[in-house]
Order: structure tokens, then C-alpha cells, then sequence
């Protein structure tokens, strides 16, 4: 019986790590926000199970396009800040990114964020990443928003995210 007090208690992929609230202060493109708690902890935030269109990154100072955005990220962008900036949201952490980012289900009251921009046509389920519920949920709402042919999927064949990633990589390497 001692035993099994020894055995570290493992958190299922599918379960949060921790939950937080608290206010969106910044969204940063369609899929990434910040979020400040009421002890005043600044959280970055990428949201779990999905991908949106990456946007135009422009210098400031100079004007010159520093990298080059993709048929729909403006408005996954537009669309995600009008829902939550400003507004005080739960963030369901499922996990922690190499960039040091909290990746969670953004819920605005009882509204899962991430499925709705997936069912709205604003972003892909992330099927390398989903599990869980989730994956069924957002793979279900993703195929519902290409039937309709809702945002992205007007279009006759849109580019996932990490396509578009890997292919400027490789333009890079050249």
C-alpha cells in the first residue's frame, strides 16, 4: 500500500495543467494573446488544438516587410481580438511550448475560443497536437466550417499554417 504513495501521479494530455483568469491585455495574431492574471502575472498564450493563418509582420521603422503573411491571418487576427480583448477569460493550461508559451483552451465564460475560431473558418485543427475530446470537437467544427465554406475555406485550397511555415524555412535556407 506504501507503495503506491510513491508513484508520481501522471496529469492525462487531455486534462489541464492549471487553470487561470484574467484579461486579455494583447492579441498578437490569431491564435497567440496575453493574458493578465489579478496578481499581475503577464501569461503568453498560444492556443491549444489550433492554427490560424500567420499575418504580415511589418518593421515599424522602416516600413519593410520582415515576413510575409497569408490569405486570411488579418482577419483570424481581427476576429480573435474582437472576441476577447479586454475581456476577462479562463486559460484551461494543457501545456508549455519551446518558446515558453502556455498552450490552453481560452474559454470565454462557457465559449471554448479556440473550437469557435476553428468552426468560424479562422483556423485549422491542429491535428498533430490535439487530444482528447478536444480532437474530435475542433476536427468536427474544422470540417463543418470547410462544408460551408466559411472565412479560409472560401477559398479553393488554402495552406495550413505550418506548410506556409515550412516553405519560408526553406526559402531562408536557400
Amino acid at each position: 500500500m506504501a507503495l503506491l504513495t510513491l508513484v508520481p501521479f501522471v496529469i492525462q494530455a487531455n486534462e489541464p495543467v492549471r487553470i487561470e483568469e484574467g484579461v486579455v491585455e494583447k492579441v498578437a495574431d490569431g491564435d497567440t494573446l496575453n493574458v493578465v492574471t489579478a496578481e499581475d502575472t503577464k501569461l503568453k498564450v498560444r492556443l491549444y488544438g489550433i492554427d490560424a493563418p500567420e499575418i504580415q509582420h511589418v518593421n515599424k521603422r522602416t516600413g519593410i516587410v520582415t515576413k510575409p503573411g497569408q490569405p486570411y491571418g488579418e482577419e483570424a487576427y481581427r476576429v480573435l481580438e474582437k472576441k476577447v480583448l479586454g475581456k476577462k477569460v479562463r486559460v484551461q493550461i494543457m501545456d508549455i511550448d519551446r518558446y515558453s508559451r502556455m498552450v490552453a483552451v481560452l474559454y470565454l465564460g462557457d465559449r471554448d475560443i479556440n473550437r469557435e475560431l476553428v468552426q468560424e473558418g479562422y483556423a485549422w485543427a491542429y491535428k498533430e497536437y490535439l487530444k482528447g475530446p478536444y480532437a474530435s470537437e475542433y476536427i468536427d467544427a474544422e470540417n463543418e466550417a470547410r462544408s460551408k465554406h466559411l472565412g479560409l475555406w472560401q477559398q479553393a485550397n488554402p495552406l495550413p499554417p505550418w506548410e506556409f511555415r515550412k516553405q519560408l524555412r526553406k526559402g531562408q535556407e536557400r
